[in-house]
């Protein structure tokens, strides 16, 4: 099996961390964890872990932390990387799965929620919303996937390594912003079942923002439509 880094961009993680290294299949090298400016001692309990441990002084949001993380996971020059949300809502022994897929030829792989979301307590609004911005990425990218919103992803190192991700959003339309440029270069995206739960230690975006990261999916769509991502 080829190297591989598990990176997590955590956010006032503390009460979760462990149980969500602790849960992982031993296929990975190295786990990078990014403390994203927590108040609630996320940076001192990864380093109770044994995890590589990086930090920022102040939140700088999703997509900054996940640079953050990228640069350092590249830099090591391992062939896959994978990104896990360390708030242990999902299941990952799919992990397998996701790296045979990317040795496969895959540029990324999804972990998709959706066969058990709404079993799971997937919020209905959350569920509604992302199967419309997957129908419409789906027309635009010209795919058939379940989901594109998942916080479960595993990168080919040397496809992520091809996009200029740096200029990319610091907030969490990041993620649709790298699938757009992926889509643009021609890479492929495929998608494996994982299991998503809801509970009161989950990190979730609100209502409020994920309508602002609707619109922002949307706009991210119509910049492909024109090319933008295409470079």
């Amino acid at each position: 099996m080829k190297d591989v880094i598990v990176v997590m961009p955590a956010y006032n993680a503390k009460k979760t961390l462990e149980k969500t290294c602790a849960n992982l299949p031993k296929i990975y090298s190295e786990i990078i964890v990014c403390d994203d400016g927590s108040v609630d001692g996320t940076f001192e309990q990864s380093q109770k872990l044994n995890v590589t441990t990086l930090r920022h002084d102040c939140n700088r949001g999703y997509g900054a932390n996940q640079k953050t993380l990228y640069d350092y996971a590249l830099a090591k020059s391992p062939s896959i990387i994978i990104m896990v949300h360390p708030d242990n809502q999902y299941t990952t022994d799919c992990l397998p799965e996701m790296v045979a897929k990317i040795e496969g030829g895959a540029g990324l792989v999804i972990g998709t929620r959706m066969k058990t979301a709404l079993k799971n307590r997937m919020p209905w609004w959350k569920y509604l919303s992302n199967r419309f911005l997957t129908f419409l990425q789906n027309r635009t990218f010209r795919t058939n996937l379940s989901e594109f919103h998942s916080g479960l992803r595993g990168y080919d190192a040397r496809s992520l390594a091809s996009l200029p991700y740096r200029g990319f959003s610091d907030d969490f339309v990041f993620d649709s912003e790298v699938i757009a440029n992926m889509r643009g270069r021609g890479y492929s995206i495929e998608e494996v079942p994982t299991e998503c739960y809801y509970n009161k230690d989950v990190s979730s975006i609100n209502f409020a923002r994920s309508v602002t990261y609707g619109l922002q999916t949307l706009k991210t769509l119509l910049r492909y439509k024109s090319g933008y991502w295409n470079k």
